[in-house]
């Protein structure tokens, strides 16, 4: 039988023959909606708002209640694109991801994906169960829905706030661990029958997580030693390979009874940090591939959702939501970070950054789909819960930010965008440098960059004009500059860029941060 029904589409009409101008309209709606959702960008930089509501919106308003109408009701299909999207996006965030940045924070983050969502579903689900009144079964999926958090909703308001490293690492390397256990707790909740054995569900988990490990690291070192060493025909052909990889350690994972979402996540983190041929080129293209995703996911859950169903449910979201933001997001974070040394003003950060965006509102398919009872009702309240609180603390962190102190010191060497091409021939890599506003490289003169040997800042664009500067050329805030490196220096000119840029131009002499002159290592 027709997933969807004998004689019913998946936007609840009748079947029609597909033609070619009823594709011509799909197409025009499609590119007008990725047309607005690209301009809303524009709004979300501004606003301090994270663009998953912008996106909603728009489904939204095109859905039931809407000026679109569209009727779309098919949870198991928003389920497995959802998926689909959520595969994209984990490998565009493990691309990103620099493993000297993660490496310090990642015990950290395993046991605030671990502990800290153990005990995040403990306390949520026992505020849904005594204070709103639902069954344990449903307050139990709520507490395990709600408890993955976004990385994309927090950075995406942090842009402008950069943190400390050991901060910015952690909680993306929660926002990548933490939807593997969630995903195996969501579905064990949602299946016929009680829960038996919980130490028996806590070995599948783990289990689980050590194939999904095993499957990702495997894959993405595999992939990365044979883009390395094969020579494609076109450097167009480098991201899709890498995104095919990566796609493969899901796969891959999901079909060993492991953690697919964990194996693409640490498959692309592999990829990302193997120095592969045309990087620049492969970023933008999976950056791309993440937008259109998280476009595409977001405008079909808005679909999904019938807004006038969700006034019974606001209130029982916003009492769970008080519960998840105000007690079990802080005790989580406080009680999985008991054994690491952090200061009170990290985790007061941390146990307020813990926003939720697309996964929880995929994951509140699941019941759906399993037919579940209440299972709209535990739907409508993830929705509400999910934008009611990500417009309350998306605005506020960069003001909690600012008022613990934190990410002043390092905003400019964060700040400060450096892309590399790989130029094969010559064994060498171009650089490009942006210096950003309020960035401490304003006013160094290039010779005071005293770059590694090997290195040399070859052309500088200022104000749209081009000129290749002297020693003595002073450099402003906006120039773009263009850095030829050899292989050997290439990451020493990288590091030396970035401490001039956070500590000027006495880095290396008073802090110890960055070289010293003429010998290209780091001053004792």
């Amino acid at each position: 039988m027709h997933p969807y029904g004998p004689s019913r589409t998946a936007f609840g009409g009748r079947k029609q023959p597909l033609t070619v101008h009823h594709l011509n309209q799909l197409l025009l709606v499609c590119s007008l909606v990725l047309l607005i959702a690209v301009a809303a960008v524009r709004i979300s930089s501004r606003s301090g708002l994270p663009s998953l509501l912008l996106y909603l919106g728009i489904g939204v308003a095109m859905g039931q209640d809407g000026i679109g109408n569209v009727s779309f009701s098919n949870a198991e299909l928003t389920q497995v694109i959802g998926y689909a999207a959520l595969v994209v996006i984990l490998a565009e965030g493990g691309l990103g991801t620099k493993w000297k940045e993660i490496e310090p924070a990642l015990p950290a983050a395993v046991m605030l994906s671990l502990v800290g969502v153990a005990v995040s579903v403990g306390v949520t689900a026992a505020g849904a169960h005594y204070v709103v009144g639902l069954e344990w079964r449903q307050a139990l999926i709520i507490g395990a829905v709600v408890s993955s958090t976004d990385a994309a909703a927090v950075f995406s308001v942090l842009r402008k706030v950069p943190l400390p490293s050991r901060v910015t690492g952690v909680l993306e390397a929660e926002s990548g661990f933490n939807d593997a256990p969630v995903v195996i707790l969501v579905v064990a909740f949602s299946t016929a029958g009680p829960v038996e054995h919980w130490y028996a569900l806590v070995g599948e988990i783990a289990l689980e997580l050590a194939i999904g490990a095993a499957i990702g690291i495997a894959v993405g070192w595999l992939g990365s030693f044979g883009l390395r060493h094969v020579a494609l025909p076109a450097s167009g052909l480098y991201p899709i390979a890498v995104m095919a990889i990566a796609v493969t350690a899901y796969a891959a994972g999901a079909m060993a009874h492991g953690s697919g979402f964990l194996a693409v996540y640490l498959a692309s983190m592999v990829l990302g940090n193997a120095k592969l041929p045309h990087w620049p080129a492969t970023r933008g293209f999976a950056e791309g591939l993440g937008w259109i995703a998280q476009i595409g996911m977001f405008v079909l859950l808005g679909l999904l959702v019938t807004p006038h169903d969700l006034v019974d449910d606001a209130w029982p979201a916003i009492v769970i939501g008080l519960v998840l933001t105000m007690v079990a997001r802080p005790l989580s974070v406080v009680l999985s970070l008991l054994p690491f040394r952090m200061p009170w003003q990290e985790k007061a950060l941390m146990s307020w950054a813990g926003l939720r965006g697309a996964v929880p509102i995929i994951l509140a398919t699941i019941p759906m789909v399993n037919g579940v009872d209440d299972s709209t009702r535990i739907f409508n309240i993830v929705f509400v819960l999910v934008v009611v609180y990500t417009l309350v603390q998306g605005p506020t962190l960069p003001w909690l930010a600012r008022m613990l102190r934190l990410g002043s010191d390092s905003a400019s060497a964060a700040d400060l965008g450096i892309e590399s091409a790989p130029l094969e021939r010559l064994r060498g890599h171009l650089l490009s440098v942006t210096i950003p506003e309020e960035s401490r490289m304003h006013g160094v003169e290039v010779s005071e960059l005293r770059m590694p040997s090997g290195a040399a800042v070859t052309l500088v664009v200022r104000e749209k004009q081009s000129f290749v500067p002297l020693p003595t050329t002073v450099l402003r805030h906006g120039d773009e500059l263009l850095v030829v490196a050899t292989d050997q220096v290439r990451d020493e000119a990288e590091a030396r860029l970035r401490a001039v840029a956070q500590g000027g131009k006495l880095a290396g002499w008073l802090s110890g941060n960055g070289t010293t002159p003429g010998r290209g290592r780091r001053a004792q």
